[in-house]
């Protein structure tokens, strides 16, 4: 019963992180306006700056965490990501990701 009850626990738990973490593309939207110079009003992207539009949700949050903390070396997007909360990389992942 206890062993029910501690599973039972920890898949609400770890349900719960999951949802906290998704990125909300709406909400991304919102966020992206320091973007729009470098990367374009859709994310197609401004020379020499890549196209953000369309890539995986994933590869987008992975590469702000890694301006973020230094990971990738660009002193541009290592100063746009320090501002940035866990949940906004996720929601401008989540954003980006679902233009085309």
């Amino acid at each position: 019963m206890i062993r029910m009850l501690i599973s039972t626990a920890t898949i609400l738990l770890l349900t719960l992180v999951g949802a906290q973490a998704a990125g909300d593309a709406a909400a991304g939207k919102a966020k992206s306006a320091t973007c729009v110079a470098c990367h374009g009003p859709a994310g197609q992207g401004v020379p020499p700056n890549p196209k953000l539009a369309g890539r995986s949700e994933d590869e987008l949050l992975q590469a702000l965490k890694d301006y973020k903390s230094g990971k990738r070396n660009n002193a541009v997007m290592k100063a746009m990501a320090a501002g940035l909360s866990d949940q906004d990389m996720a929601n401008l992942a989540a954003y980006y990701s679902s233009l085309k």
